[in-house]
């Protein structure tokens, strides 16, 4: 059970109830100030303030007073018009990140909702209903309006949900839960929508499968090195010390470890007097990598605790400010950052499948094929993942450079954020992949070197590896191969060496 502050969460907490299915509770303290803030807003309508949001329209018609008997009808009408997003829906592990982090949020207690409001939204957490919400619409400011407007249809009873792998109305699964649609009140509608979740959930399930990802690549690397024969030294521990970069002397150490006791390795000199750079120079590249998600973890965990609704409520209610927290650009620039870091992972991995096909490089069979000529072995597994990293490339493009403006260029910069999450996700995607073409060539080459003399951590990965892709004994459709060997990767059971 992970007790939700507001302030405290997380990615190790995001991975225990997104990916795990955690329960959750709230706050007493956090309870508290939700009840204070609401109460703000509920003198500012009584005393007939006029606050943007809470009691005018909303964007270019932020001057237009709505009357007090229609004030929650504006925010009904908010809602049902800004869900208008389109294509496929996030997959459910985000949708509950997105649910968390919007809960999350309002546990701050700046925006104003009633309890009936966060109560639900942990409703949603512990049942596991999962609202449907399309990819496609979200410009990443004023925050991901149409995203999250799916959400709080949910909470009004409308809209689709997905509950126990089915996609069902949320008015059906309410009446099977006993639960009542929320009819929303003044500011309610606009605290739900107003914020950056949806770039920030897609960010925060990327960066947990990215994080994932490089650390399988060094187990996976590991083995190309043993079946390549490549040289130790380039891992030296003197060698990273006197670049002074934190994360590639790392990835170095943990080189090392994975390499120890090998008979397959050699030295400078035994064979050759360097490797490739896709051998030698992996701490450099690796270690870049883990750089940048280490800078995208920083900015993900200070998302996740932020109020990025608009306006924000202070002094019980004395001081009401419009700003611009939900403004996605430090979360667009992490994103477009992190998706050109982990696409190197799959740049550098797909040139080592190349080094394990390539008879020109190496002294394995050509392609790993049994019956070369008459059979293609692994020829066209290195097409696939050329093809990837291609893709990837058009993929990293920066999403964040780009802005149009809108509501009648009221809001006339936006930051495109969650076009840069999914892309970085799509990216993470390929790159596993990429991951999984080279580490079945790697399985299939270490056999003509000899299994016995892997690494004691490489034997180990060896044999499970193994578990999931047979070896090769004749042509067959590789793709089945490539799908279970990625299926095992995304499953995430192999251990890493944090």
């Amino acid at each position: 059970m992970v007790e939700l502050t507001g302030y405290s969460l997380n990615l190790k907490q995001i991975r225990q109830i997104c990916f795990k299915k955690e329960s959750i509770t709230l706050s007493t303290k956090s309870l508290q100030k939700v009840a204070q803030s609401r109460k703000a807003v509920e003198r500012i309508v009584a005393e007939k303030r006029t606050i943007y949001g809470i009691n005018t329209g909303f964007g270019k018609f932020s001057d237009v007073v709505i009357p007090e008997q229609a004030v929650n009808e504006l925010q009904q009408n908010l809602i049902r018009s800004h869900a208008c997003g389109v294509g496929e829906p996030f997959p459910d592990v985000v949708s509950r990140a997105m649910v968390l982090l919007r809960l999350n949020a309002l546990l701050l207690g700046y925006s104003g909702v009633r309890e009936i409001i966060v109560n639900r939204l942990a409703e949603l957490l512990n049942k596991q209903i999962h609202p449907l919400i399309p990819q496609q619409g979200s410009l990443g400011a004023s925050g991901d309006l149409a995203p999250l407007a799916h959400l709080a249809l949910v909470l009004m009873g409308e809209g689709e949900v997905s509950c126990a792998g089915q996609i069902l109305s949320t008015a059906e699964v309410y009446r099977e839960e006993g639960l009542e649609p929320i009819v929303l009140q003044a500011k309610e509608g606009l605290a739900l929508i107003n914020g950056t979740q949806a770039m920030a959930a897609m960010g925060v399930i990327a960066w947990l499968e990215a994080a994932e990802v490089a650390y399988q690549s060094e187990w996976i690397a590991a083995l190309t090195i043993e079946s390549l024969q490549g040289i130790t030294d380039a891992f030296h521990p003197a060698i990273h010390i006197a670049r002074g970069y934190k994360q590639q002397i790392e990835v170095a150490k943990r080189f090392r470890k994975l390499l120890a006791g090998s008979k397959l390795t050699t030295k400078q000199g035994e064979k050759r007097i360097q490797d490739a750079y896709s051998l030698r120079c992996i701490p450099q590249v690796h270690g870049a990598t883990w750089q940048a998600l280490d800078y995208v973890k920083e900015k993900l965990e200070i998302e996740v605790n932020a109020a990025t609704d608009n306006p924000l409520i202070f002094d019980d209610g004395k001081t009401v400010l419009s700003g611009g927290n939900f403004h996605g650009q430090p979360i667009a620039i992490a994103m477009d950052f992190m998706k050109v870091a982990i696409a190197e992972i799959g740049s550098i991995s797909e040139r080592r499948v190349e080094r394990l096909v390539n008879p020109q490089l190496n002294d394995l069979p050509p392609f790993l094929s049994t019956q070369p000529g008459l059979e293609s072995g692994a020829m066209i597994m290195q097409y696939v993942a050329a093809s990837l990293v291609s893709e990837n490339k058009t993929l990293a493009h920066p999403a964040s450079v780009d802005s149009i403006p809108s509501s009648g260029n009221q809001e006339d910069h936006v930051s495109m954020g969650t076009i840069a999450a999914r892309y970085a996700y799509n990216v993470i995607q390929n790159v596993r992949r990429v991951l999984a073409i080279e580490c079945i060539c790697a399985l299939q080459a270490v056999e003509y070197r000899g299994v016995e003399k892997l690494s004691p951590l490489t034997s180990e990965f060896y044999k499970a590896a193994r578990e999931i892709v047979p070896p090769i004994t004749a042509d067959r459709i590789f793709s089945k191969d490539i799908e279970r060997m990625t299926d095992w990767l995304k499953a995430g059971t192999w251990k890493t060496l944090e």
